[in-house]
């Protein structure tokens, strides 16, 4: 298979609700891992939205009526802090787009997240402690942010929520 042909079989595969994991791609293509980044690379290039998810790549839609938000939030690394931060947004129907920490020597530092249900948080903290990763946020002692992604009314309870557990650092 040409370059060209998986490209357009990753482009008649990948879809908005199902997302494939990369080395699944990989195996399903015939070739290694990195090719499969390279050939997402180059169609996201070509405009395509594709979007890395703790599960795998899927065609981003963006649910009609939805608007971005930043949204400024400290909290310690306790792991059942970090799932309450995260739960708290998603059970609110609010996606989590991404992290980002302003680095003194780097600038800012962002991590994809793409979080959408339970399962996305719950995948993402047992993939951090079967990693031994830390989160970005022990960088700046707790401080981060979060581009998030919802309908306004959502978006606004579910800062409100997070301003009761005293996570939110901008008022709602």
């Amino acid at each position: 298979m040409t370059g060209s042909e998986r490209r357009a079989w990753l482009k008649a595969h990948l879809n908005g609700t199902t997302p494939i994991a990369g080395h699944e791609l990989s195996q399903t293509l015939g070739v290694s891992r990195q090719v499969v980044v390279q050939d997402i690379a180059l169609l996201r290039a070509e405009g395509h939205p594709i979007i890395s998810t703790p599960r795998g790549y899927m065609i981003w839609e963006k649910p009609s009526g939805s608007i971005r938000q930043v949204l400024a939030v400290k909290h310690s690394d306790d792991p059942h802090i970090v799932r309450q931060e995260l739960l708290t947004l998603v059970s609110h129907h609010v996606t989590v787009l991404n992290v980002i920490v302003a680095h003194p020597l780097y600038g800012e530092l962002v991590g994809n997240l793409n979080l959408t249900s339970s399962d996305d948080v719950d995948n993402f903290l047992q993939t951090m402690q079967s990693q031994g990763a830390a989160l970005l946020s022990q960088l700046t002692d707790g401080v981060h942010l979060h581009t998030v992604e919802g309908t306004p009314d959502n978006i606004a309870r579910a800062k409100h929520a997070l301003q009761t557990i005293h996570i939110l650092l901008q008022p709602s």
